[in-house]
């Protein structure tokens, strides 16, 4: 008798949580439902603007790397330039630097090559950080948005609970369970969204420093080369040979008298 009890509770479905995520978006409505994808579409773009910027500023960095190893050892900027890959930053402000150079001659107010080189070359310079930049701005308003947008939804599921107590007459735990969790939960997830999107903005912005520190160095080497008519340059490492080795002097060996 006893078996048959506990073999026909163990077979008995277990009850519904009615206090789930999806439980407090149908009692919430219209509006939990709406906070709900404003949140989710946050999240969506703040991973998709960090992976897709990481890409892009590795890019870079390593561009900058065959620069310093590559470039530099050319006899003259065209030559450089044809080793750099298309459409990358430092190929666009060698680029930038050419035309410049070129449209130096054929300016008809004396202008002195310094000063033009100079200004067309931190032209591009900004427009490559203004490109590196992109999407950084979305991150920020996320971070600082997502948790009022939470917030939001917690006023609104204080509100419900609110109105059933007055409703009902008494505080009791089945009446206000519901639109707290509603409330508890769209804090959570205001919160959730915004930790992340912080946390990329700060991470991307300190990359993007440091990229630029690299094309602003590239940059003053750059101008130093043009307005010197190749003469001064960086000094590139010589690429590491290895080592031959070294014969071992031969021992004379004993013999026998």
């Amino acid at each position: 008798m006893l078996m048959s009890i506990a073999a026909a509770a163990a077979a008995a479905p277990k009850p519904a949580n009615p206090y789930g995520l999806m439980e407090a978006l149908e009692q919430g409505g219209v509006i939990a439902w709406s906070v709900f994808i404003i949140l989710v579409g946050m999240s969506i773009g703040t991973f998709f603007i960090l992976f897709t910027k990481l890409i892009e500023q590795q890019k870079v960095i390593n561009q900058y790397k065959k620069v310093r190893t590559t470039f530099w050892r050319s006899n003259s900027l065209k030559e450089g330039a044809a080793k750099l890959e298309k459409n990358t930053a430092y190929k666009q402000l060698v680029d930038d630097g050419i035309a410049a150079q070129e449209q130096h001659s054929k300016l008809t107010d004396p202008v002195e090559a310094h000063d033009w080189l100079h200004g067309s070359l931190a032209r591009s310079e900004n427009a490559i950080n203004w490109k590196l930049g992109g999407g950084l701005a979305f991150l920020a308003t996320v971070g600082s948005t997502s948790p009022f947008v939470g917030l939001f939804g917690t006023v609104i599921g204080i509100y419900r609970a609110l109105i059933k107590i007055g409703a009902s007459g008494q505080a009791s735990i089945d009446a206000v369970a519901g639109p707290v969790g509603e409330a508890l939960i769209m804090t959570a997830l205001g919160l959730v969204v915004a930790v992340p999107a912080v946390l990329a903005y700060n991470f991307l912005q300190r990359r993007n420093k440091q990229i630029a520190e690299d094309l602003s160095s590239f940059s003053t080497d750059l101008l130093g080369y043009m307005v010197s008519n190749g003469a001064v340059k960086p000094v590139v490492s010589a690429t590491p040979t290895a080592a031959t080795p070294t014969a071992k002097p031969a021992v004379a060996t004993p013999t026998k008298a």
